[in-house]
This record gives C-alpha cells, sequence and structure tokens, in this order.
C-alpha cells in the first residue's frame, strides 16, 4: 500500500512540475467542471425503466418538478463552449503565429474530437445488431440507442463553431443573443412554426463561444462576471416566473417546451449566468490549481474528456443491463416517480462510476492516440523510459518538445 501511494505522490509530482509555467489551470478546471456536470447530471435525471420485456427512458423531473433546481447545477454545457471559445481563438492564433495553415490547425483540432467517436460507434452498432438479431424489443433498441446518440449533437455543434472560429473571433456576443430572442419571439408570441427553434443550436451556444473570444482578447473582467452572473441570473428567473418558460435547464420527457431541445432565450441567458460565475472563479481556481494533487486530477479528467463524455451513458447503461439479471432493483430500473428513488439512484453512482473506469480502460487509446499502427513493445532503455512517462503522464515527456506542442500535450484540449 505504501508503495503504492508513494508512486502516485511521484506521479502527482511529475505532472505537476511538467506543465508549463505560463498555463493558465483555470481554464482546464472550468473544463473539467464542465464535463463532469454533465455527466452526474446525466447519471441523476436519467432512468432506464424496466417495463414488463423492455426498457423505457424517464425522468426524476417529470415527477418531481422541484428537483429542477439540480439541472441549474449540472446543466454545464455553456461553461463548456466558454471554454471551448476562450481555447480555439487563443489557439487559432498562437497557430497563425507560428504559419499553420487554417486547414491543418482546423484538421489537427477536428481529429482530437472525433477520433474516440468511431469507437462508440462501431461498439453500438454490433450492439443493435446483435439485440435485433435476438428479437429485442423495438422501445428498448430505441431508448438505448437515444441515450448513446444524442450526446453526440453537442459534438457537431462544437465542431462547427470550432470550424468557423476565424469569422466569429470578432462577434460581439449580443449579436447571437439578439438571435435567440427573435426565434423565441416568432416561436412563442406569433405561433411560428416549431422548426425554428433549430436556429438556436447555433446561435444559442455562439453566445457563451464568442464570450470565450472576448476572454481571449481581455475584454472580460471582474466586473462583467458579475454583470454576466447577476443580470443573467435576474433574466432567467423573469422568464421562468412570467414568461412561460420551464424551470429545469434540461429536457424532460413529456414537457411541451424544453430548454435545450432546442436551445431556448431561458437557456442561453442561465448559461451567461453561469459563465459570470465561470470568469468569477478565475483567480480561487488559479491559486486552488497551485496544489500539485488538484491539478493532477483536473489534467487527468481533461486527457480524458471525450472518453468520459463518450462512455458515461454507456457505463449507466451496462449497469442497469446486468442489474437486470438480480430483478427491478429501486434506483435503476424503477419509475423515479418518489422521493424514495433518490438516494437508492445515489447509491447506484460508485457503481455507474466503477463501471465507466472500465470503459475508460479500455476506450481511452482512442483518445491519446495509443492505437497507433507500427507501434513497437521493445526499444532502448531511453525509448522504454519515455513511453511509461507517456501512459503514466503524457504531460511530461511535452517538456522535450518546443513550447507550443507542450502546452498543447500537457493537457489534451477538446
Amino acid at each position: 500500500m505504501g508503495e503504492v501511494i508513494q508512486r502516485l505522490r511521484l506521479g502527482v509530482e511529475r505532472i505537476d512540475t511538467a506543465t508549463p509555467a505560463d498555463r493558465d489551470r483555470c481554464v482546464d478546471a472550468l473544463r473539467a467542471f464542465a464535463i463532469l456536470g454533465v455527466v452526474l447530471g446525466h447519471w441523476l435525471v436519467t432512468a432506464l425503466v424496466a417495463d414488463g420485456g423492455r426498457l423505457r427512458t424517464s425522468s426524476p423531473l417529470a415527477y418531481m418538478p422541484w428537483l429542477a433546481p439540480i439541472s441549474w447545477v449540472f446543466q454545464t454545457l455553456a461553461v463548456f463552449f466558454l471554454v471551448g471559445g476562450h481555447v480555439a481563438t487563443r489557439s487559432y492564433a498562437s497557430a497563425r503565429a507560428r504559419g499553420t495553415t487554417y486547414g491543418r490547425w482546423l484538421g489537427t483540432r477536428l481529429s482530437r474530437l472525433f477520433k474516440p467517436v468511431a469507437a462508440v460507434l462501431g461498439l453500438w452498432t454490433v450492439v443493435t445488431v446483435g439485440l435485433l438479431v435476438t428479437g429485442a424489443d423495438l422501445t428498448t433498441v430505441h431508448a438505448l440507442l437515444k441515450l448513446v446518440l444524442s450526446p453526440l449533437w453537442f459534438l457537431l455543434v462544437f465542431a462547427a463553431l470550432t470550424a468557423v472560429t476565424p469569422l466569429v473571433t470578432r462577434i460581439n456576443p449580443l449579436w447571437p443573443l439578439a438571435v435567440v430572442l427573435h426565434v423565441d419571439l416568432f416561436r412563442f408570441g406569433f405561433d411560428g412554426p416549431s422548426w425554428l427553434g433549430w436556429v438556436n443550436v447555433v446561435a444559442g451556444w455562439l453566445v457563451p463561444y464568442t464570450l470565450g473570444a472576448a476572454w481571449t482578447r481581455g475584454e472580460l473582467t471582474r466586473r462583467s462576471g458579475w454583470v454576466l452572473l447577476t443580470g443573467g441570473a435576474a433574466v432567467t428567473a423573469g422568464l421562468v416566473a412570467w414568461g412561460g418558460y420551464p424551470a429545469s435547464m434540461v429536457g424532460v420527457p413529456g414537457a411541451s417546451i424544453s430548454n435545450l431541445d432546442p436551445p431556448t432565450l431561458a437557456a442561453v441567458t442561465f448559461g451567461l449566468a453561469q459563465c459570470g460565475l465561470a470568469l468569477l472563479l478565475r483567480e480561487p481556481l488559479r491559486r486552488a490549481m497551485r496544489r500539485p494533487l488538484a491539478w493532477a486530477a483536473v489534467a487527468v479528467v481533461n486527457l480524458s474528456a471525450m472518453t468520459i463524455f463518450l462512455w458515461h451513458q454507456t457505463a449507466l447503461m451496462a449497469v442497469t443491463a446486468m442489474g437486470l439479471t438480480a430483478g427491478h432493483l429501486p434506483g435503476l430500473h424503477t419509475v423515479p416517480s418518489s422521493m424514495v428513488w433518490i438516494p437508492f439512484r445515489l447509491a447506484w453512482l460508485p457503481v455507474v462510476a466503477l463501471a465507466l473506469m472500465l470503459c475508460w480502460a479500455a476506450f481511452h487509446g482512442y483518445e491519446s492516440g495509443g492505437h497507433r499502427k507500427g507501434g513497437h513493445k521493445g526499444g532502448h532503455k531511453k525509448g522504454g523510459r519515455r513511453r511509461r512517462t507517456e501512459e503514466g503522464s503524457r504531460v511530461v515527456v511535452a517538456r522535450q518538445r518546443r513550447p507550443e506542442t507542450a502546452r498543447d500535450e500537457a493537457v489534451r484540449h477538446v
């Protein structure tokens, strides 16, 4: 046990020492919190109910709407887009300074984004075929595939915004916010077509993304954070109280309006409040990230961000499926219609987290670049040390490279 603790301590120290001194660690902390918020939010408000011989999706928010504040805590996508806009605009400016072409820059970023997706789609193609061949209920297959594929919309939007980064670096966030406002006005105020709401999928997330670009330009001060936090919270409260918008910031099965699918004005103003809070937390996070253990935890989450995001629903479904062998277990297969369901679901979270760790062990190589052709297990002593270092902490290798590569490799950008 003592040897394990010593090795962990050495690994933490290596990560801290290898991180470039000019790296803004609060950016990585915000990204890690955003990813973990989405994961925990899905695990808490998504239920796979065993109904006869099939599984169907449900949510405790449909039965206990007073739980809506849970969605305020764990619906953190706006923070992710804020960080994404900041990192992308900073990365593109750095690439231009090095003479890197736009095509090469974009190709590198999209490759990091979509390479891990192939493993998810490949596995679930096999699982789906297997379910259909064995006569599984179509409702069950649809429910499972929806849980797996629905988070991928986020990657498509993020990829689209990344591709237009050079065009949006100077856009004022008020412009896409105005688009969202007018779309909702036509949809809800003048009974416009429902398809018009899908304009907000791009416009809504462009708001925090362009805020990230403003962060890169140094335009977002502490005062900006307070304005965004208080103003966004006040407008959101008004929209929920008097504008007819739902209190939940995630979709609720059976609800006539979803704040997230597609994004509404309430979701966007709520995101502005979250971005304001994130900006206010920059300095406290920078101080916290000076602690090697805290920074190592954040670095590990960032290195595994795509794997965690892509496989967290699969982990939940795997635990649900295996649990069926023991019958209908509370908090896992039962209808989330009462307070009793909540403590049971909380008790299942460590099991689901363990399943996610197993998924990470199996598929993290697709994110880290470990699945490559021409790899060698052998090699001379120096090469062996380098590979062991990469496996234990990829940030250590970065110290031997040029500064910009080190910055990219120290904690992989999503």
